[in-house]
């Protein structure tokens, strides 16, 4: 009873600060982007623009009106869950992003279950057999993808794999096909280029944390007791190592939502990531703004996930 109670109030608690999270970035966003010094009617306008054409540009978006009256129509807007409207094409925000989101999701979970699954056993392999053959040999595929920038992975890959007419590849990636009708063809590659430096970053990790763990007193009274060293290791070792995995892991996942431009622009998926880029390119404030509390409401859930997760990891947090 005390530990459903412990989780509700935590999740009260999370939500409250979730709701001031949100009104913060939300303002500072809107505060940023309206006080540029490159405006929004000079970007839409061109280089050309006269002053009659801005200024009507202006009126049209109601960049005219006092700040303060513009912040305050945003915030309503808001909770009413409407983001208002593109200013390129006028097509509702939420639309825009709703059409875009389900790729960005599965390209994004489709990685996190490549690089947490794969980071998390390397890890282990490199903890329990520390300094041996193993080990010395993962260190150093660890370090090349920690070193290897997510582009440079993503166009390697591209090249290897993927084929076109008349030019040499494996034929695994066909360039070109749409993603509905090539689903796990289309996403294969992007899941293993997207996840390659985040499974090296979580091998690093869950190494560092599991030897720590092992050299504790509760690990060695354990294999006194004639417990088996599997048991040790996964049961008692492993279950506290993951308490920083799994903080990180919910940071990655929820900022990974808006930031997997490069992955998508090389392998040719609309996905959020290129909306941002599209967006950023043609100055449309509104998009700007939704995607940004978009990864903002993700990285928040990310974190309640997380708390809730460290509570069934470490009993010791349950009993604060």
């Amino acid at each position: 009873m005390r530990a459903s109670e412990g989780l509700a109030s935590l999740a009260v608690r999370r939500l409250l600060h979730a709701v001031v999270v949100l009104w913060l970035v939300s303002t500072l966003v809107f505060a940023f982007l309206h006080l540029s010094p490159l405006p929004v009617e000079r970007v839409l306008g061109g280089p050309r623009a006269d002053a009659a054409a801005l200024r009507c540009i202006r009126r049209n978006l109601g960049l005219d009106r006092p700040l303060l009256v513009q912040y305050g129509e945003f915030m309503l807007r808001l909770m009413r869950g409407d983001l208002g409207d593109s200013y390129v094409n006028g097509t509702p925000v939420a639309s825009l992003i709703a059409e875009r989101l389900p790729t960005t999701l599965w390209l994004v979970s489709g990685a996190a279950v490549l690089w947490l699954a794969g980071g998390v056993a390397i890890g282990v392999l490199c903890a329990t057999r520390a300094r041996g053959l193993w080990d010395r040999a993962s260190t150093v595929v660890v370090l090349a993808g920690m070193s290897t920038p997510a582009f440079v992975m993503a166009l390697v890959m591209l090249y290897v794999f993927s084929t076109k007419a008349g030019e040499a590849g494996l034929g695994f990636f066909e360039a070109g096909p749409p993603l509905r009708e090539h689903f796990w063809q289309r996403m294969v590659l992007p899941w293993v280029s997207l996840a390659f430096l985040l499974l090296a970053a979580y091998a690093r990790l869950t190494r560092g944390a599991l030897l720590d763990v092992l050299d504790e007193d509760y690990i060695r009274t354990a294999r006194s007791k004639g417990m088996r060293e599997r048991r040790v290791i996964y049961r008692h070792g492993l279950r506290a190592a993951l308490a920083p995995v799994v903080t990180q892991f919910g940071i990655d996942v929820g900022t990974l939502v808006g930031s997997t431009i490069v992955t998508e622009k090389v392998f040719g998926l609309q996905g959020v990531g290129q909306l941002v880029y599209q967006s950023v390119a043609a100055g449309d404030t509104p998009v700007i703004i939704g995607v940004t509390l978009l990864v903002t409401v993700f990285v928040v859930a990310a974190n309640l996930v997380v708390d809730v997760g460290h509570r069934r990891l470490d009993p010791r947090i349950a009993r604060a």
